[in-house]
């Protein structure tokens, strides 16, 4: 039996895909009880929804765009996650509706602070020459 690699599975990426589509037809219909949620759910998206290898849990990455107050928003979907839980399990074929949980997607600021050092390289190594 050969060993796998360690990253997720063709059926997990399928399922992560799937979720992530239902969750921004969720997010497009805009009905919500929560207000903050109404307004905000046309300026959220979905990055991506990892899945775990049993299919059991979901996590979907979002970004709110141009917004402050990204924690209040995965809070608020947080708490509405078993409204999404609904429409996926309406939307999809799986035996099981994964449990489906928001996290706020920093790879964009992650990926900016990289390019930021990047840029900055050669200043440092043009320093260094001057100073020898």
């Amino acid at each position: 039996m050969k060993h796998r690699e360690s990253g997720p599975s063709q059926r997990q990426l399928r399922v992560g895909e799937q979720i992530r589509h239902s969750i921004v037809q969720t997010l497009q219909r805009g009905k919500f009880n929560d207000e903050l949620l109404f307004e905000v759910a046309p300026l959220v998206t979905v990055a991506e929804v990892r899945t775990t290898p049993d299919l059991k849990q979901a996590t979907a990455y979002i970004m709110p765009l141009g917004l402050d107050n990204a924690e209040e928003i995965v809070d608020a979907l947080n708490e509405a996650a078993y409204y999404f839980q609904k429409q996926i399990n309406q939307s999809s074929n799986l035996k099981f509706t994964p449990r489906v949980r928001f996290k706020i997607d920093d790879t964009f600021d992650e990926a900016a602070k990289i390019d930021t050092i990047l840029q900055n390289i050669p200043k440092y190594a043009e320093d260094s020459e001057e100073e020898e």
